[in-house]
C-alpha cells in the first residue's frame, strides 16, 4: 500500500533537487484535514443541550459523528426529534458554527498533523500555506484559533501564507480553491504539494496543474463531495505518521545526536556504521580489577552476571578515536574515578571539542564540575535538571537564578527527560534565558522526530529505530535488543567509513 507520508516525503525530495533555490510551499485545507471538525459538531450539540436544558445529546460521543456536517439536518431526523426541535436545532447549529466562541473553543488538530506542519516549517526555503473554502471574515478568528493549538507543537501560521474565500459562505467553494492556489503562485511560491479531504477541490487544482508539479494528496476523513471526483493520480491517508515523512538526510544540521549507552560490542558497532556523531557511555570501576568499564547499572541494582563480558573504556576511546568520532561520558562518580578518566582522555589526545561530559549534581557536586571544567574549558559539560522542570514554570525566577549558579560552576548544558511534562513551553522558556538544552530518554523514532521538532541543542535517543535500520538496545539491565542490521548498513557505508571496533 502506498504511504501518502511517504509519497509527501520523496516529492518534496524531488522538488528540492529541481529547484534549489526556489522557495517551495504545502498547502494545507483546513476544515477536515488540519481540523477535525467532529469536535464542532460535538461541540456546539453539547452546547443546544446546556442552553435548552435538554438531553437529545447527553450520550453523545465524537467517534458516534461519521456524517458531514452538511448531512446533520438528515442525522438529526434520524434520532426520531420532533420537527419543531430539529429546526431549532439547525438554527442554532447554523447561526453558532463560525461564531468565534465555536471557532475558539472546538478547533482539534487531527493526530500528527501539526507535527508534519512543523517539520516542513523548519525545512530551509518552505513554507506551509493555508487554502480554506472560510470566508474572508473569519481570518482573525482562524488564525488565533490555529496559533492556539499550534503553540505546543512550535507551529506557527502566518497571515500572509493563509488564502480565504471572497465568497459568501458554503458557495463557490471550488473556485476559490483554485484561485488560492494561483494567489500563491503569483506570490512567488513554487506550490509543490496540497492536501484537501474534498475530492472535488483536488480534481479542480488537478485540471489547472497542467505540468503536474503539484503533488495531490487527499485526507481520507469525512468528505461531502463523490470519491468518485478524486483525479486518477491523488494519493490518499488518513494518518499524519511523521516517520513516514521525515528522512534522516533531512534532519536539522545544527542539532547534535547522540547514541545513547554504548556500553557494549553490539551497540558500539551500530553506533560506528552510523551517521551519529556521538557516543554516549556510562563508566564506572571494575571492582574486580580496577580497570574502567562501560556499565549503566550499578552492581547493587544489576549484580555481575558470571559470564558478563565488558567493553572497557579504553577499547571505546580506541574505536572513538580511530573512526573520527565523538565521545559523551557519563560519570557516576567523582573523584577517582574522574581522574582515572581524565588519565585515558590525555592518552588519546582527543581535543575538547570532541568531549562531553555528564554528571548529577549529587555525584559530581561542586568540585567535580569545576574540575572537569578547569580541565577541559572547551568541552560540553551538562547535568539533568528534571527536579528543576516544575520550578521553571511556577516560580521562574528561583529557576533562572539556580541555572544561573550551576553555570558558575563550569556546567553549559543542561538535560531534561522526553516525558517531562508541558517539555516544548519549559524547553521554549530555557533556551528564551540563554541555556543551552538536551532532550534525554527518548526511546523510538516517532518521539526522536518529534522531539527534533523542538529544536533543542542536542537530544539523546536509544536509536532503536529499524526503519532507518538503526536498531540501538539502550541501557536494559537484560541485554535485551533487536537483531543488528550489520550487514546492511556495512554495505551501504563501506565506501565511507572506516570501522575499528576494538
Amino acid at each position: 500500500m502506498i504511504s501518502w507520508m511517504k509519497t509527501l516525503s520523496d516529492h518534496y525530495k524531488r522538488m528540492r533537487e529541481c529547484y534549489p533555490d526556489d522557495q517551495l510551499m504545502i498547502l494545507f485545507d483546513i476544515d477536515g484535514t488540519i481540523v477535525d471538525t467532529r469536535y464542532t459538531v460535538h461541540d456546539i450539540l453539547k452546547r443546544f443541550d446546556k442552553w435548552q436544558g435538554t438531553s437529545y445529546f447527553s450520550n453523545l460521543e465524537v467517534d458516534d459523528i461519521s456524517f458531514h456536517e452538511k448531512n446533520l439536518d438528515q442525522w438529526i431526523e434520524r434520532l426520531g426529534i420532533h420537527e419543531n426541535t430539529r429546526t431549532a436545532i439547525l438554527h442554532w447549529y447554523k447561526t453558532d458554527y463560525w461564531s468565534t466562541s465555536t471557532i475558539m473553543s472546538a478547533h482539534r488538530p487531527f493526530a500528527g498533523v501539526m507535527d508534519v506542519i512543523r517539520w516542513f516549517q523548519i525545512q530551509p526555503n518552505t513554507h506551509v500555506g493555508l487554502n480554506t473554502g472560510r470566508n474572508e471574515s473569519a481570518r482573525s478568528d482562524t488564525l488565533r484559533a490555529l496559533n492556539q493549538i499550534g503553540k505546543e507543537y512550535r507551529v506557527e501560521f502566518r497571515e500572509n501564507h493563509l488564502y480565504m474565500s471572497p465568497y459568501p459562505w458554503g458557495k463557490n467553494i471550488v473556485s476559490a480553491k483554485v484561485e488560492g492556489v494561483r494567489h500563491f503562485l503569483q506570490k512567488g511560491y513554487r506550490v509543490c504539494a496540497f492536501i484537501d479531504n474534498e475530492p472535488e477541490n483536488l480534481l479542480s487544482v488537478a485540471s489547472m496543474d497542467n505540468d503536474d508539479e503539484i503533488l495531490l494528496l487527499h485526507a481520507d476523513t469525512i468528505f461531502a463531495s463523490k470519491r468518485r471526483h478524486l483525479p486518477a493520480r491523488a494519493i490518499g491517508g488518513s494518518s499524519y505518521d511523521i516517520t513516514e515523512l521525515a528522512q534522516e538526510e533531512a534532519l536539522p544540521r545544527h542539532v547534535q545526536f547522540v547514541w545513547h549507552a554504548v556500553n557494549d560490542h553490539a551497540n558500539l558497532r551500530q553506533f560506528l556504521i552510523s551517521n551519529i556523531q556521538w557516543a554516549e557511555c556510562d563508566v564506572r570501576i571494575n571492582p574486580l580489577d580496577d580497570t574502567i568499564i562501560l556499565r549503566h547499572y550499578s552492581f547493587a541494582v544489576a549484580p555481575l552476571s558470571p559470564d558478563e563480558q565488558f567493553l572497557t573504556f579504553q577499547e571505546l576511546l580506541t574505536s572513538i578515536t580511530c573512526n573520527n568520532k565523538n565521545i559523551k561520558i557519563d560519570l557516576k562518580e567523582s573523584g577517582r574515578l574522574t581522574e582515572k578518566v581524565f588519565e585515558l582522555l590525555a592518552h588519546h589526545h582527543l581535543s575538547d571539542d570532541r568531549l562531553w561530559f555528564s554528571g548529577r549534581i549529587e555525584k559530581l557536586q561542586e568540585n567535580g564540575f569545576r574540575k572537569i571544567a578547569q580541565t577541559y574549558p572547551n568541552s560540553i559539560i551538562q547535568c539533568p535538571i528534571d527536579f528543576l522542570a516544575p520550578l521553571v514554570l511556577d516560580s521562574p525566577a528561583k529557576a533562572y537564578e539556580i541555572l544561573k549558579k550551576l553555570t558558575g560552576w563550569g556546567i553549559n548544558r543542561f538535560s531534561l527527560k522526553w516525558k517531562t511534562p508541558h517539555l516544548s513551553l519549559i524547553v521554549e522558556i530555557i533556551e528564551q534565558w540563554g541555556f543551552r538544552l538536551n532532550i534525554y530518554n527518548v526511546p523510538d523514532l516517532e518521539s526522536f522526530l518529534k522531539a527534533v521538532l523542538l529544536l533543542p541543542c542536542s537530544i539523546t535517543s536509544d536509536f532503536n529505530f529499524p526503519k532507518w535500520h538503526y536498531t540501538g538496545h539502550g541501557s536494559d539491565p537484560q541485554r535485551r535488543f533487536n537483531e543488528c542490521y550489520v550487514g546492511y548498513l556495512a554495505e551501504q557505508k563501506e565506501s565511507s567509513t572506516s570501522v575499528s571496533w576494538m
